[in-house]
């Protein structure tokens, strides 16, 4: 999407979509947005909209930030306790590694 080509209200209002679906348990909205905005938020000259839009590129970096450190936590917990959780891991788990023989 090039949004060179969008005015300045419609770009805070496609930046506040993106924001509020990172609540829908999609991180990767508030990837997009800290992406797609950072330059209309910290590096473009100053407008009307930007400080809308500087708080909601802020507040999706946070928001992607905690979910990696959260599912990198889970991720590594999980790992290395994988074993000793037994069958309460294998119901959880996507594949079931087979192990030696």
């Amino acid at each position: 999407m090039d949004l060179g080509k969008l005015k300045d209200d419609q770009k805070l209002d496609l930046c506040r979509w993106y924001f509020r679906g990172g609540f829908a348990f999609l991180p990767f909205l508030w990837a997009i947005n800290a992406v797609w905005f950072f330059w209309e938020a910290f590096r473009r000259n100053p407008f009307e909209e930007q400080k809308l839009i500087r708080r909601y590129v802020i507040l999706s970096a946070i928001g992607v930030a905690i979910w990696a450190a959260g599912l990198t936590t889970w991720i590594i917990i999980f790992q290395t306790n994988r074993a000793e959780w037994g069958e309460f891991a294998d119901k959880i788990s996507f594949t079931i590694p087979q192990g030696i023989p």
